[in-house]
């Protein structure tokens, strides 16, 4: 091994995370820190086959590999995943990836890693375990026990720390608060149940439901323009998809003593009155020890999940 004094801080994680949108991977040190210029993207979708997909995964860890500074150690690769995953076997099954059911996602990359010759553990967990951990470690949590980490995009996914641990559960997806179902809000009936959070409170969904009252846009970042510009229709949609989300929050932590929640992902930039309605829901709650907990962005933009993906190995201790 080498003597260099400072050669822990700079071993690194080959991080990966993969969604309904995109794949990305980059290098992380152990501070949490992207290596510049090895973060790579390529797309994933709903039309993408497995080959596709299997290009996509590739493509990102190989280039990503490439960037490794000479000499430095890579001691593990982390993927963080849209779920349902099944940790004890490596599978996922992402919703809005309907190609790949039960897909072997922890032995591919392994595959990957050892034609690049990395002997390295590979850790796969549900990508919002890595976004809730990112959060801990340097985000907008840190010195937080009891955490949810949330993601608002094409789908909505969350992770748990209670107690200073990561809770993942038997198959690894505890957490998983975008398919708790809110109250008598219908949303979109495109997978198991309309009532899930994230059939009426995705990007998507959210989008889907203002075309249907007759907002003629067809992105989030039409309707959040919409919206600042004062369109009637685009702020009932984020209101309702804010109140939506305050729902959820508020039974999370009515469950588990919630002290904070971080959120990030696309869709949570729409507008910083996104966050003002789900608080203010929180804070109609008949408990008071469910009021008390704290809703706040992400404080790590978009490199949260791949800072989070590294967290999987770089903070291995925290999962059980």
């Amino acid at each position: 091994m080498p003597t260099d004094p400072n050669f822990a801080a700079t071993a690194y994680a080959l991080a990966v995370d993969f969604g309904g949108t995109k794949v990305e991977a980059a290098l992380v040190d152990t501070e949490g820190r992207l290596v510049e210029g090895s973060r790579h993207r390529h797309p994933t979708g709903r039309n993408a086959t497995v080959p596709e997909l299997e290009a996509s995964v590739g493509g990102v860890v190989r280039s990503a590999a490439a960037s490794l500074p000479a000499g430095r150690p890579i001691v593990g690769v982390g993927i963080g995943s849209a779920g349902p995953i099944d940790r004890r076997r490596g599978l996922v099954s992402p919703l809005n990836v309907p190609h790949w059911r039960d897909y072997p996602m922890r032995d591919y990359v392994a595959g990957v890693a050892a034609e690049l010759g990395i002997d390295a553990p590979v850790t796969l967990e549900m990508d919002g375990v890595a976004i809730t951990m990112a959060e801990h470690w340097v985000g907008a949590a840190q010195g937080v026990d009891n955490v949810m980490g949330m993601v608002i995009s094409t789908g909505i996914g969350g992770g748990l720390i209670v107690g200073g641990r990561v809770i993942t559960g038997p198959t690894g997806n505890a957490g998983h608060i975008g398919h708790v179902e809110v109250g008598e809000i219908r949303g979109e009936d495109t997978f198991g149940s309309p009532y899930a959070l994230e059939a009426m409170a995705s990007g998507p969904h959210t989008v889907a439901w203002a075309r249907r009252q007759g907002f003629a846009g067809t992105t989030g970042e039409e309707l959040a323009a919409a919206y600042a510009a004062g369109d009637p229709v685009a702020r009932e949609a984020i209101a309702r998809t804010g109140r939506a989300v305050g729902h959820a929050i508020a039974s999370a932590t009515a469950l588990l003593d919630l002290e904070l929640v971080a959120i990030g992902g696309g869709f949570s930039h729409s507008t910083p009155d996104l966050f003002d309605h789900m608080r203010t829901v929180v804070e109609q709650h008949y408990f008071p020890f469910v009021r008390k907990v704290r809703i706040v962005p992400s404080a790590l933009s978009s490199e949260g999940p791949l800072i989070g993906a590294a967290a999987l190995i770089h903070r291995s201790h925290l999962l059980p």
